[in-house]
């Protein structure tokens, strides 16, 4: 591994040895019809289909569909497995959220039981900062893929210069 020491002596650079390494999919998450509502009010969104389960019928889902962001409540999960690796070096206190995109194969609904597979898909330095991108694909317990979500930190500082 890899790692520049500051003048504390700290370890500074992320692990990138370990850019392409998945991790196990975590155990199942059963999305709840509340927790849906609950989403959906939080973040201010009044379609119908987050929380009348008449509305998302009508337009052929089983149950209430969730907001897209709702993705990352699940696959949060597959991302602190990465996060917290220790062979990844990531100090979390120096974290910033970067960037986060969403890839749907279709619409997370109430009653999925949704596993989250983290991989890590790059470490760059930037500036003296260290980008992590994990990937994040949330399927059903039988596989059926439903959404991969991409998130973006940066490590504030923590970078040297690579050659």
């Amino acid at each position: 591994m890899q790692q520049a020491h500051g003048a504390q002596g700290n370890a500074l650079t992320l692990n990138a040895e370990l850019v392409g390494r998945t991790y196990p999919p975590t155990a199942a998450y059963v999305v709840g019809r509340e927790k849906v509502r609950e989403f959906a009010a939080a973040i201010g969104d009044a379609n119908p289909a987050y929380t009348d389960v008449v509305a998302a019928q009508a337009l052929g889902y089983t149950d209430v569909i969730a907001p897209p962001t709702f993705a990352f409540v699940v696959s949060y999960a597959g991302s602190a497995l990465a996060a917290a690796d220790p062979e990844l070096g990531l100090d979390y206190s120096r974290v910033v959220h970067g960037e986060q995109r969403f890839a749907y194969t279709r619409p997370i609904v109430a009653g999925d039981a949704l596993v989250a597979t983290a991989t890590i898909e790059a470490i760059r330095a930037v500036a003296g900062n260290d980008i992590l991108t994990t990937r994040v694909d949330l399927e059903t317990e039988a596989g059926e893929p439903v959404v991969s979500t991409t998130t973006v930190i940066v490590a504030r500082g923590t970078a040297e210069e690579r050659a």
